[in-house]
């Protein structure tokens, strides 16, 4: 073979190849599977997926290669065979399609023929490479062997006789998700996939499992023998549980939302979905959904009476609440997720009813830097780029599970990954350094001299600041700090913003001119109007919310007609949750993204912005003259956010900066995080649903004569809650951790708390 390259036009990290007589350049090192792909020639495969390593495991994607012309004595599997300059690859002649046929046949010897009844059926790639690969006839009269099925969890489903051992499941366990839970026992003909240890998978990501596998062996337990795929509509969504904004396909049928798949977004969310926004939609079906308007007719007991009103009639007297509480004696508070049609409709609607008091920062305490939020400095796909994280107050894993992947990237290229935290979380890479103390304590860890040692000399320094962080009374020291510390180490400051649609919400001006959220419940309002909010769970302060809405008129857009909304509301209108919605949401990035609605209404319930619509066509105000989507969106200018009033913050904050006790640490619960993943019932049965507890330092347990499993009374000047008591040493001494979301540690607040045996 002659030392001169084919092609000596070509870049010096490219050389040519030939397949099926196609010239085509690639890049040095790639595999001759890459190569095709990128041309669109097929070859089969079913171990390789570009987002996981090369195993070569299956055989499938055999081809013949000739170099120098010199055939290769035997078959080459493509997806392990390196390209070199001249390489004549054949993927359709006698050779290669009689090595792939022979793959195949081996493959069938044991699969099950259960198509009919497999909920794979009609988009299995064993299935669809069989047609063109596979005998009308098998050549084996021996018995099929048979592999017992394993309880992976409420969300994966196993049919494992029909396990092909492509690996794949097992590599995306390993790499992508990092906790290792499946691997391959035994050999030869008895190898089986499963876990270690019979125990239900706990990673976030572990539906994207049900995606990679070519075969029905994983599938998903909640839409299982529910539909056939050739009976399903795809609608364009997106995940609304976080800021990332994952772009998803919700798979209808006759209306109802059967099941939610990855939509491939390399800058987003990659191929991959967490199981937060793949099962959620379980909670569209809940027996409290709002289905009918109400207006409640008389107090008697915590929820009162109601009855069902018309469309008319129930906007007849949100408007007259709204009329006879209009300018500052009415408060607006709106759902962080909600989209941004709805968000400039909900200003407009404040504006003309002539109120400042309006903002969707309803979870956040600390607000006295008059915090908005940002869109991150450094892009989610470049985070995997950086080589130096520094992640702040936040439980990462938990709180945006696919930023989390990000990282784990980065750290698998090398970076070094440190962590200021109250609560040593579990991450799926290592460590680098770490200091866990309590709430009150996260802003000097920041300034201390060893971080900054820790991070001297990355060239890209990322710095990431989370919930624990933002929602605590300690969050504007906090920001103050890390934007310091970016600052003086020529790092990029990345806050996550604190709910699905915040940064959307913040440019279209829900945001307060004189009252923030914490004001209008500190200091109560005669009327509000709740939009997307569950009072019971999502607000910081649920007593002051309660108490506030408790004794106030209140018009509640509702997804949910739930106790604490029927305790609280005078009117409830049904509407649209994320997932039934035509809408725009702003993600982390800054990047506007679209869902279309998907799925059929229940009952009387409209999309949030036909809602507003009519309420503000009721009230005669201006900005509600269009009649359509379309027109609304051209009727939306964007500007910079011109930041937010924050009224005593300060004087709110200071009786719980005061008291004694332990510091409070609060993260959300992965699967409590709104009012859809609190009833999506395969979610609550996830092992990652740990339930209401109190989770303290050995020191402070033995301090208050605690053990693991026992009661705890746990209170302070907010409220009280009766707790089991989990002791660990991933919590910093001083410091007690809650995880927000459930009714019982929503009493709680912040600040500190006083515990002792219940």
């Amino acid at each position: 073979m002659s030392a001169q390259p084919v092609n000596p036009n070509l870049p010096p990290d490219h050389v040519t190849v030939f397949i099926d007589g196609v010239e085509l350049a690639a890049p040095k090192g790639s595999m001759i599977i890459h190569a095709a792909d990128k041309a669109g020639i097929p070859i089969p495969r079913f171990c390789y997926h570009d987002k996981l390593a090369i195993a070569a495991n299956c055989r499938m994607c055999l081809v013949d290669t000739e170099v120098g012309g010199r055939s290769a004595p035997k078959p080459s599997p493509a997806c392990a065979t390196p390209v070199m300059d001249g390489l004549k690859v054949f993927t359709r002649n006698e050779k290669a399609l009689k090595a792939q046929r022979n793959v195949m046949e081996f493959l069938l010897i044991n699969h099950p023929l259960d198509c009919p009844i497999c909920d794979q059926g009609g988009e299995c790639e064993l299935q669809d490479l069989s047609l063109g690969y596979g005998r009308s006839v098998s050549r084996f009269v021996e018995r099929k062997r048979v592999v017992a099925d394993e309880d992976m969890g409420p969300l994966v489903a196993t049919e494992m006789t029909r396990c092909i051992q492509c690996t794949r499941c097992i590599r995306f366990t390993a790499e992508i998700a990092g906790t290792y839970e499946l691997g391959g026992m035994q050999r030869g003909e008895n190898l089986q996939i499963g876990t270690y240890d019979g125990k239900p998978l706990t990673t976030e990501l572990s539906g994207n499992v049900i995606d990679v596998c070519p075969v029905g062996a994983l599938t998903n337990k909640v839409f299982r023998f529910r539909a056939r795929p050739w009976e399903l509509i795809a609608k364009e969504s997106l995940g609304f549980h976080d800021a990332l904004g994952s772009n998803l396909f919700l798979h209808l049928r006759r209306g109802d939302v059967m099941r939610a798949v990855p939509r491939d977004n390399e800058a987003v969310n990659e191929c991959w979905l967490s199981d937060r926004d793949r099962y959620s939609h379980q909670g569209l079906y809940a027996d409290d959904r709002a289905l009918k308007p109400l207006v409640r007719v008389a107090s008697n007991g915590d929820d009162g009476d109601w009855r069902e009103a018309s469309w008319d009639e129930a906007l007849t007297k949100a408007a007259q609440i709204l009329r006879d509480n209009a300018a500052d004696s009415l408060g607006v508070l709106v759902h962080p997720a909600t989209s941004n049609e709805e968000g400039a409709l909900l200003a407009r609607l404040a504006e003309g009813l002539g109120t400042a008091n309006l903002d969707h920062r309803i979870a956040q305490r600390d607000l006295s830097d008059g915090a908005l939020a940002q869109p991150f400095a450094t892009p989610v796909a470049e985070i995997e780029q950086a080589d130096a994280i520094v992640i702040v107050g936040s439980n990462l894993r938990h709180e945006v599970p696919l930023l989390h992947q990000r990282v784990r990237k980065a750290w698998n290229r090398g970076a070094k990954v440190h962590v200021v935290n109250p609560v040593d979380f579990e991450f799926a890479f290592d460590i680098a350094s770490k200091a866990i103390v309590a709430p009150s304590k996260l802003a000097v860890a920041l300034s201390a001299a060893e971080l900054a040692d820790s991070v001297k000399g990355a060239d890209n320094l990322v710095v990431i600041v989370g919930a624990v962080a933002e929602n605590g009374i300690h969050a504007a020291e906090i920001r103050a700090a890390a934007d310091a510390f970016a600052s003086a180490n020529n790092g990029r400051l990345n806050r996550i913003p604190q709910g699905a649609n915040a940064l959307g919400l913040a440019r279209h001006g829900v945001l307060p001119g004189a009252r923030d959220a914490g004001a209008m419940l500190a200091d109560p309002r005669s009327a509000y109007v709740i939009y997307g909010i569950e009072p019971g769970l999502d607000f910081a302060d649920q007593a002051a919310a309660l108490k506030a809405l408790g004794g106030a008129q209140v018009v509640a857009f509702s997804h949910f007609a739930c106790q604490s909304t029927r305790r609280v509301a005078d009117v409830i209108l049904p509407i649209a949750t994320g997932f039934e919605n035509d809408a725009t949401l702003t993600n982390l990035d800054g990047r506007d993204q679209r869902a279309v609605a998907a799925g059929r209404l229940p009952g009387q319930a409209r999309q949030g912005w036909t809602a507003l619509r009519a309420l503000g066509g009721q009230l005669g105000l201006a900005g509600f003259a269009f009649t359509d989507l379309a027109g609304l969106r051209a009727s939306v200018s964007v500007g910079a956010p011109s930041g937010a009033t924050s009224a005593g913050e300060q004087s709110r904050l200071k009786p719980l900066l005061q008291e004694e006790g332990l510091e409070l640490a609060v993260s959300q619960a992965i699967y409590r995080v709104d009012g859809l993943t609190r009833r999506a019932q395969a979610l609550q049965a996830h092992p990652l649903t740990v339930g209401a507890r109190i989770s303290l330092h050995p020191d402070d347990a033995k301090a208050a004569k605690l053990a693991s499993g026992a009661m705890a009374k746990v209170g302070n000047a907010v409220g009280t809650a009766t707790l089991q008591v989990n002791v660990t040493d991933a919590v910093a001494p001083g410091c007690a951790w809650i995880e927000s979301g459930y009714g019982a540690t929503a009493a709680l607040g912040a600040g500190r708390v006083r515990v002792e045996a219940a």
